[in-house]
């Protein structure tokens, strides 16, 4: 793992869930994580942490389908994992740990 990445896997300490999925999302910063979001993420493996979102245990857990949920079909999980990527690249933005090239 290079700095950068840990910078940005630390950097969801004490955030926000950036995920929320009604029903599911415990709203606790205390349990914040890195998730990541993709094809490749799940226990097995990881996708890159730029292709992450903050997320609480239970959104987290919805996320790689450790959580049985009669509330959505995968499709409307992995849409709101994406949002929570689209926000949470917007708060690496204002923190200063990613930037946009001009």
């Amino acid at each position: 793992m290079t700095l950068k990445s840990k910078k940005l896997r630390d950097s969801a300490k004490g955030q926000e869930c950036q995920v929320r999925i009604p029903g599911i999302c415990n709203h606790n910063p205390e349990t914040v994580v890195l998730a990541h979001v993709g094809k490749s993420s799940g226990m097995a493996q990881k996708s890159d942490d730029i292709h992450a979102t903050f997320a609480c245990f239970d959104c987290h857990d919805a996320l790689d389908k450790r959580q049985n949920n009669d509330f959505f079909i995968p499709e409307e999980i992995e849409l709101f994992a994406w949002h929570g990527v689209q926000r949470t690249q917007k708060i690496w933005l204002e923190m200063g740990l990613i930037e946009v090239v001009k």
